[in-house]
């Protein structure tokens, strides 16, 4: 594959008015979402995917990762501002970020959010460019075997993102891979679990599910938290980082922006773990350093907002190669994608040629528009915490309601999107992580459809699972992914 014939003809997709504009549009969305504490780009992307279904598929994923990248960035505003983040992946942020702020330096550490942002996404997005496409080739040699072995390979990969209580997360797991059980058996074609609904026929909408999951379950916890309006009004000054700032942070940024990238493309690891893994990587590096990490250190900050927004990168690159989900918003992304019956996998970069380097070319200029409105309207920012959130949620409610029947025109999908709120809602209370759900829903038609033709193929033998040398290493990696929190998890309370 000629890498730079699909820039070019990514390019020529992307330097349009409608999709630059979306580009921009969709930033801004993020940056105002993500700027508010509780409202995660996971969840904002849910909200407004379904309004994306009517616009080419170029248009609507320029639109998605605007929202994408902006609200990555802009949860470290409040991270910095009031201790308390925006979005999951900006927690790390606040060990120097909040110390800044006290000190009377929140813009210069807003500042340098923006900067380590940049060069983290910047920086991931042309490393998968050129990475991306080889792994796509390696991948055009699978078959059923091995596409059952990475599916398995991915559902393993729940037991790492399931918190404190890996038997939660199965078990929500579990739950994911039941709802997507309901509609036609894909081998003989009988209907399963639709209880005579012919609408259930063609089975559950995932993005309805989404929509509920990680919309209304987040308002319903909302309410059932108390809403109030926070206090954070601060004057931001010395937004443009100096010079002297920018040569302290210039190696540990890079550093950074390269190990969020690779992090970011483990299936299931997301922009909390790679900034935390950024930001403890920094520290063993410049252990001698002060201020000391902790204490408004402003290397601190730039290596977790760079590898925060590294792994945003990194994370399309097991979702447009091999059709796994690098996080919840890739999955996300994925159901888009389907409802438009592009499939994501080795054969995109075939098939999908144009489509695969606009999403590149595309999510460098999101970084761009990031990097100008981080540092002009940073002051503009800072007022959207005060958003009162009584007006906020109920406006989020609609949206969930309205986005929901824009998939079909259909009150199913209305009911399905209600049901998996109230779903979500509970299992929040319990504790229960949500993302496992999202990994049953997506990999597990995959590892069902694989499993059966494999069998198939095979005449009921297992042999071909490790006859074929790249299966059998899948699974052996899927094993060790399965066990490892186990024993750490026994290690940890002996």
């Amino acid at each position: 594959m000629n890498i730079l014939a699909g820039i070019a003809e990514g390019a020529a997709l992307v330097f349009q008015p409608l999709p630059l504009a979306l580009i921009v549009f969709g930033v801004f969305i993020g940056l105002v979402m993500g700027a508010i504490p509780g409202m995660t780009a996971t969840m904002t992307v849910g909200v407004l995917v379904s309004f994306t279904f009517g616009m080419e598929p170029t248009e609507g994923m320029m639109l998605l990762l605007g929202i994408y990248g902006g609200a990555l960035f802009a949860g470290s505003i409040p991270a910095i501002l009031i201790r308390t983040p925006g979005t999951p992946s900006a927690a790390a942020t606040i060990f120097d970020g909040f110390p800044l702020s006290q000190q009377g330096e929140a813009g210069r550490a807003i500042g340098i959010a923006t900067i380590a942002s940049f060069v983290g996404g910047a920086t991931s997005i042309l490393l998968i460019t050129f990475i991306s496409p080889q792994i796509a080739q390696f991948a055009l040699e699978f078959q059923s075997p091995e596409y059952f072995a990475l599916a398995f390979f991915g559902l393993t990969i729940i037991a790492n993102v399931s918190g404190d209580s890996i038997k939660k997360g199965m078990i929500t797991g579990l739950l994911g891979m039941l709802i997507a059980t309901v509609g036609l058996d894909p081998t003989t074609g009988y209907p399963r679990f639709s209880f005579g609904v012919p609408a259930l026929t063609s089975g559950i909408q995932f993005i309805a599910v989404m929509i509920g999951l990680f919309g209304l379950a987040e308002a319903f916890n909302r309410y059932r938290e108390g809403i109030s309006k926070l206090d954070a009004e601060q004057e931001l000054s010395n937004i443009a980082p100096s010079f002297d700032d920018l040569r302290k942070i210039r190696n540990i940024t890079v550093s950074s922006s390269i190990i969020g990238t690779f992090v970011g493309a483990l299936p299931g690891a997301g922009g909390d773990i790679a900034s935390f893994v950024t930001y403890n990587e920094a520290k063993r590096w410049a252990s001698n350093a002060k201020p000391s990490f902790g204490e408004g250190n402003v290397r601190g900050v730039a290596a977790a907002e760079a590898g925060n927004n590294a792994s945003t990168g990194g994370a399309l690159v097991p979702t447009l190669t091999l059709g796994i989900p690098g996080d919840s918003v890739t999955a996300i992304l994925i159901g888009a994608l389907l409802v438009h019956g592009i499939r994501p996998g080795p054969g995109l970069f075939e098939d999908e040629t144009g489509l695969v380097f606009a999403i590149f070319v595309g999510f460098f200029l999101v970084y761009v528009c990031i990097l100008i409105a981080g540092l002009l309207g940073a002051h503009l920012w800072v007022r959207i915490i005060n958003f009162p959130p009584q007006y906020l949620w109920p406006v989020i409610i609609v949206l969930c309601v309205v986005g929901a029947f824009a998939l079909n025109g259909s009150t199913l999908d209305v009911w399905t999107m209600i049901a998996a709120g109230l779903i979500g809602f509970v299992l929040r209370m319990e504790d229960y992580p949500l993302a496992p759900i999202v990994l049953g829903l997506i990999l597990g038609p995959i590892a069902e459809e694989n499993l059966r033709r494999s069998l198939q193929l095979s005449n009921g033998s297992l042999d071909i699972f490790y006859t074929s040398p790249l299966a059998l290493a899948i699974l052996l990696l899927a094993l060790l992914s399965l066990f490892t929190p186990f024993i750490a998890e026994r290690f940890n309370r002996a």
